[in-house]
């Protein structure tokens, strides 16, 4: 049974990224982890998100989610991110919110989290590897560690391979176009273990 407290964090305009963050909750339930699943601050201008019928549905759908707060990163033994690309990199509403963790970066209190990365794009080029890099780069000034899932286990490859972390392509209906399921499961299941192991080595 884990004691590793895992925090969830995607930010998803219709919903991609949302599922994503679902399944590893799921994982990490049954890994017998303390879950979050918390998104970041929308924002986007209200007209734009009433313009799109898919954006405001999946706006109203999960209001219930709570945003996230420094204060969960500080509670996070293992972090988990979920977002869409935007233009190859993390979108703003990602930046910004990791942006006000400069005060826990200067003190200390984000090192040694383990964080691992998902990410989804329009087309099977479209950047999802780059975006999570991009992700991973800020990670590296946290001191944070990287469980990247490798190829280490064979929903990797089923996935679409890509050993950054867990990525997806979005078609224009706004179906995933490869069957990522058990790869996010098995991209959890491994974070919260190397958080396990990162925690009996810290006492």
């Amino acid at each position: 049974m884990s004691n590793v407290k895992l925090a969830i964090i995607y930010y998803s305009s219709t919903g991609t990224n949302y599922q994503l963050a679902q399944w590893a909750e799921e994982a990490a339930i049954v890994a017998g982890a303390e879950v979050k699943v918390l998104k970041v601050a929308e924002l986007a201008p209200k007209s734009a998100i009433e313009s799109n019928p898919s954006w405001k549905a999946h706006v109203e759908a999960t209001q219930h989610v709570p945003e996230v707060t420094l204060d969960d990163l500080e509670w996070a033994d293992a972090i988990i991110f979920s977002v869409p690309t935007r233009f190859g990199g993390m979108p703003a509403q990602m930046k910004q919110f990791l942006d006000t963790t400069g005060g826990l970066w200067f003190a200390g209190k984000l090192a040694n989290k383990v964080v691992s990365a998902m990410s989804s794009a329009a087309n099977s080029h479209g950047g999802q590897e780059q975006t999570v890099l991009s992700l991973y780069t800020t990670m590296y000034h946290w001191g944070a560690i990287v469980a990247a899932p490798g190829y280490t286990d064979p929903t990797i490859f089923a996935s679409g391979g890509n050993p950054y972390g867990t990525s997806v392509t979005v078609d224009q209906q706004g179906n995933m176009v490869e069957d990522v399921k058990d790869a996010v499961k098995h991209q959890a299941k491994r974070t919260i273990e190397i958080a396990q192991l990162v925690k009996q080595g810290q006492k």
